[in-house]
């Protein structure tokens, strides 16, 4: 009985993998169903730069605030769509189109009393408003340079500002009706 269950295990383990090569047993499979932990992404590899130095977002970021970028399986994992053990996923970035955070902050302390703040994230009533009011007599200056530097206010094409820092940053989370809590049954 013990030779036949350590036989059926071994003809499993036989037909799991493709082939030995050494002390080392390889599997192909589709990467794209690899869990966490059974990849690394991005590709750690020192020669792969994935990173846009302008906008420090990866290449390739798209208005879904998505990104494909190469990612290595782990060791005796090699994938059947590269036949290696790279492949490509998407992760999330932020999609920026050029507007700068240290321009909106220099145009809303210096010129926001004009509306040039405004402006230059496209929005031009509020601008024009900020403008012929002198900045609702600078108080709404102030209010502008508030919400710009927590980010509240950004660029009026839903992008996200270009900040030349790779680091943390501010992410925003809002709710609204389809963000509230359900009542659970254990509650």
């Amino acid at each position: 009985m013990g030779n036949l269950c350590y036989g059926s295990i071994f003809v499993i383990i036989m037909t799991v993998c493709d082939h030995v090569s050494g002390d080392r047993a390889e599997y192909h499979v589709e990467c794209s169903t690899l869990r966490m932990g059974q990849y690394l992404c991005p590709d750690p590899d020192p020669s792969y730069n994935f990173i846009d130095p302008k906008t420090q977002q990866p290449y390739g970021c798209t208005k879904e605030n998505k990104a494909k970028v190469q990612c290595r399986a782990a060791d005796g994992i090699n994938c059947t769509e590269t036949k290696n053990s790279t492949f490509k996923r998407e992760i999330p970035c932020k999609w920026t189109n050029g507007y700068s955070f240290e321009t909106a902050m220099l145009l809303s302390i210096f010129l926001g009393m004009f509306g040039a703040d405004r402006f230059y994230l496209g929005y031009p009533a509020i601008g024009l408003l900020k403008f012929c009011t002198l900045g609702f007599m600078f108080l709404g200056q102030l209010v502008d340079i508030i919400l710009i530097a927590t980010q509240v206010v950004g660029p009026a094409d839903g992008s996200h500002y270009v900040i030349p820092y790779y680091g943390a940053g501010i992410e925003v989370i809002r709710s609204n009706n389809w963000t509230y809590k359900l009542p659970q049954q254990d509650w």
